[in-house]
C-alpha cells in the first residue's frame, strides 16, 4: 500500500551521529534507527517528510544548564542562539541532499514533488500501465520540513531561502517560546497566548510561497489564530486526540473539526504517551497498534475522513516509547492490520495512508 508520512526526525538524529563519530556507517540510505531508504522503498513508502529538527537551549552558552532543566525560558529575543540554530538547519538540509541517491530523492521545487510518482489514487487509477510500472520504480521522495520556526528570528526572508533549499513545511513552534508564538503547555495562561505579529505575517508569507503551516507543538491560542489568518489548508503534521490521551500535545475535538472544516490534515503521531494515558507498569506504559487505529477512528469521527493522516514522529523519541511490536517503518503493515480490524475501511485506509496528506501537499504548494 502505497504510504506517506507527514513526520520524522531521522535526518537531524542522522546528523547527530556523524558529529560524533565520521567514520560511522549510519546514513539516510540504511541505519539502525526506525527509518531509512531502504526500508521505506520495502514498505511502497511514496513520500517521507524529513524534520530539520533544531533544539534552541543546545546552542549557545549562556544560561545553558538552566534552559536545558527547564529552570528558564528560551528567550525569542536571544538572537544569537536562534542564528546558531538556523545555521544548524541549514547544515541538516545540506546533508539531506548530499545523501540522496538512487532510492531517496530530495526534490527542491513543489511541482517535482507533485510528480507522477504522488499520485493521488483516483489519478493513479486512469494512468496506463506504462506509467503506474515507472512510477512503482521510482525513488521515494524526501520532503524537507524544519521543526522549530524560532529559526527565522524575525525575518521572513528566511522563509524565502528555505524555501528555496526545497523546505516545503515548517512546524510554528517547538516547545520554547518564540518569535512566531507559544509552545502547548499545562499552563493556561501560555495555551492560550496566541501568534505574535510576526507570526502572523509569517503565516501569510508561507501561504504566498507555498509552504504548508503545520501547528503541532503550537499553543491552541496559536491553533486558533492559523484557522484565521491561513488562506490554506493547515497541518498538524504529529498530533493525536486529546479526548482519547489528555496531553497538551494532542488536539481538542473542537480542534479537530475546525482543522477538517478547513481542508487540513492530522498526522497521528506514533509516541506512547500521545496515544495512551499509561496503565500500569505490566506494559511498561507502551501503547501499540490497535491504540493508533482508535485514534484513527476517533479523529476521523470528528474531523472527518479526509482530514487524517500519518505522522508518526519515528526517531523523535526513545525506542523503549514505541507501541509494542513496532520497531520502524519495516512494521507499518502492522497498523493497516490494525485499522481493518477496528473498522477502518479500505476506502478512509487509503486517504490515512496515502490520499489526504497527498491532497494537502498539491493545494498548498506552488
Amino acid at each position: 500500500m502505497k504510504w506517506i508520512d507527514m513526520h520524522c526526525d531521522t535526518l537531524s538524529e542522522i546528523v547527530k551521529i556523524k558529529e560524533t563519530d565520521r567514520n560511522t556507517a549510519e546514513s539516510l540510505y540504511r541505519n539502525h534507527l526506525c527509518v531509512d531508504a531502504e526500508r521505506l522503498r520495502q514498505t511502497d513508502s511514496a513520500a517521507q517528510f524529513f524534520a530539520c529538527y533544531v533544539n534552541a537551549a543546545e546552542y549557545g552558552d549562556k544560561d545553558m544548564k538552566m534552559i536545558c532543566e527547564r529552570k528558564l525560558p528560551v528567550r525569542r529575543d536571544d538572537s544569537g542562539r536562534w542564528d546558531t540554530a538556523y545555521e544548524a538547519v541549514l547544515k541538516m538540509i545540506g546533508e539531506a541532499y548530499c545523501e540522496a541517491g538512487q532510492t531517496l530523492v530530495f526534490a527542491k521545487a513543489g511541482e517535482e514533488l507533485c510528480s507522477s510518482e504522488l499520485r493521488t489514487p483516483e489519478k493513479e487509477a486512469g494512468a496506463s500501465a506504462k506509467k503506474r510500472t515507472a512510477a512503482k520504480a521510482e525513488r521515494t521522495a524526501g520532503i524537507l520540513t524544519v521543526e522549530e520556526g524560532g529559526v527565522l528570528n524575525g525575518r521572513l526572508s528566511r522563509l524565502d531561502e528555505l524555501h528555496e533549499k526545497g523546505v516545503r513545511l515548517v512546524t510554528l513552534t517547538w516547545n520554547y517560546e518564540n518569535c512566531i508564538g507559544y509552545p502547548n503547555s499545562r499552563d493556561r495562561n501560555i495555551m492560550e497566548k496566541g501568534l505574535t505579529d510576526f507570526g502572523i505575517q509569517t503565516v501569510e508569507r508561507m501561504n504566498e510561497l507555498g509552504m504548508i503551516v503545520d501547528v503541532s507543538h503550537l499553543s491552541d491560542g496559536g491553533f486558533w489564530d492559523c484557522m484565521k489568518y491561513s488562506r490554506y489548508p493547515v497541518a498538524a503534521s504529529h498530533s493525536n486526540s486529546r479526548s482519547l490521551c489528555r496531553h497538551p500535545r494532542n488536539l481538542s475535538d473542537e480542534m479537530l473539526r475546525a482543522l477538517g472544516e478547513k481542508g487540513g490534515v492530522a498526522g497521528v503521531n506514533f509516541y506512547s504517551e500521545f496515544l495512551r494515558e499509561r496503565r500500569g507498569k505490566s506494559d511498561g506504559g507502551r501503547a501499540s497498534a490497535d491504540d493508533i487505529a482508535d485514534h484513527a477512528l476517533w479523529m476521523i469521527d470528528k474531523a472527518g475522513e479526509d482530514a487524517v493522516a500519518l505522522g508518526t514522529d519515528l526517531d523523535g523519541f526513545d525506542p523503549d516509547s514505541l507501541p509494542a511490536g513496532i520497531q520502524g517503518v519495516q512494521d507499518i503493515g502492522r497498523v493497516w492490520d490494525a485499522m481493518r480490524r477496528k473498522g477502518i475501511t479500505p476506502r478512509q485506509l487509503d486517504k490515512i495512508a496515502y490520499g489526504n496528506a497527498m491532497r494537502v501537499m498539491q493545494e498548498v504548494w506552488k
